[in-house]
């Protein structure tokens, strides 16, 4: 605790942390660079963190589903050396986030940002992975979207990544991330995946943020201290999903870390060297 006292007018000054150098108060490009172009109509500029395995995950599953229009180009975005803010990254997510995709198998190519948007763009292009009740698919999708900043943002920056330990703020956010991991697992308990009784769209935004905490592999300490174990319908669940090839292959496209990583994505063969 301190005795921080807000000014009247705040004026931004360097925060530190891991994050700081990308960190700033405006929007717009830094530079400009154009974005590279490869051979497949989907073209998607990302980074193998939770938002970016979703879209690479629904990508995975679709082709291996036999949706053969579905093979994508994946560039890899170093948002530590703020290639999200170039020019080229910035026309197509206004925002300077990843995931960002365009669609080039139509007359004009399509940008679409925000990876929930992506998600459902996708699912409705091939007409796939939207659950027996596309109501309810949506329903736990935007769940995701709104929970997971608590999960990320709250929790993973103030418990893993922070300068300092700031007792308040983690015992907020984890009281929140252990109130979302018992929605899920109350939800789980009633049936085999997120929306239902049916894979989709849903339990790929959810599962790489929420399955990667319950499986112990982000934010070092988090599982145990979070108590997962207590959550054992969202650990079979995320256990499940882990399990699929798909996923396997998603999760691991543009990664920075973990034993297996595939920088950039230009057809399967490129999981050759991973042996998958």
């Amino acid at each position: 605790m301190t005795d921080y006292q807000p000014p009247k007018v705040w004026t931004p000054k360097p925060s530190g942390g891991r994050f700081a150098a990308i960190n700033r108060p405006v929007a717009g490009p830094t530079h400009q660079a154009e974005l590279p172009v490869g051979e497949h109509p989907l073209q998607l500029y990302s980074l193998g963190t939770p938002n970016g395995q979703k879209v690479t995950i629904l990508l995975e599953e679709l082709l291996a589903a036999g949706h053969r229009q579905a093979e994508y180009d994946a560039w890899f975005i170093d948002i530590m050396e703020g290639q999200q803010f170039s020019s080229g990254f910035v026309d197509i997510n206004p925002n300077s986030k990843i995931p960002a995709l365009v669609d080039r198998s139509g007359p004009e190519p399509v940008r679409v940002f925000e990876s929930g948007a992506i998600l459902l763009y996708l699912a409705e292009k091939f007409g796939a992975f939207l659950g027996e009740d596309r109501t309810e698919t949506l329903n736990w999708l935007f769940w995701q979207m709104g929970s997971a900043p608590f999960l990320g943002g709250g929790f993973g920056h103030f418990f893993a990544y922070a300068p300092v330990k700031i007792e308040y703020a983690i015992d907020r956010f984890a009281m929140e991330a252990k109130r979302q991991l018992d929605v899920l697992d109350r939800r789980l308990a009633e049936t085999g995946f997120v929306a239902g009784a049916e894979y989709s769209i849903a339990d790929m935004a959810i599962w790489p943020w929420y399955g990667s905490v319950v499986l112990n592999r982000v934010y070092e300490g988090a599982a145990d201290f979070l108590s997962v174990q207590d959550y054992g319908h969202v650990m079979r669940w995320a256990e499940a999903i882990d399990a699929r090839p798909a996923v396997r292959r998603g999760r691991i496209v543009n990664a920075v870390r973990g034993e297996q990583q595939v920088r950039e994505r230009h057809s399967s063969k490129d999981f050759a060297s991973v042996g998958l």
